[in-house]
């Protein structure tokens, strides 16, 4: 479904990098950076999250599965998850934690902690 809010769609993806370096060179152009401590980035991406989180604020689990179905709303989830990335990505720069590599090694973390042979059990 093609969404009358978003010209370029679809769109190849881009490096995580570059998405790293023009969020920093938006915020350097706007003196921001003072701002980008690590508090003020978790607070930010809170805040942001729940802003995600309230687009399904009252939806069954059958509404939530078609949030993506009515184009005003999934253009409002892209946004959402665009903040948030965009804020998770600055707080990883400001403390030097690579996403991806910290993702990898969560997911091997993980992947001992609840082996496939076990019996299915909520996860954490």
């Amino acid at each position: 479904m093609t969404d009358p809010h978003d010209a370029e769609r679809p769109r190849e993806s881009l490096e995580l990098a570059e998405l790293q370096h023009r969020l920093a060179e938006f915020a350097a152009a706007r003196n921001w950076q003072p701002y980008h401590t690590p508090k003020n980035l978790a607070a930010a991406l809170s805040v942001e999250a729940s802003e995600l989180l309230e687009i399904f604020q009252w939806s069954t689990p059958e509404e939530s599965a078609r949030v993506m179905d009515d184009p005003d709303t999934a253009h409002r989830v892209r946004d959402e998850v665009a903040d948030v990335l965009a804020y998770l990505l600055q707080f990883c720069e400001v403390l030097g934690v690579d996403p991806l590599t910290a993702l990898a090694a969560k997911i091997d973390r993980n992947e001992r902690r609840f082996p496939t042979e076990e019996p299915f059990r909520h996860s954490p």
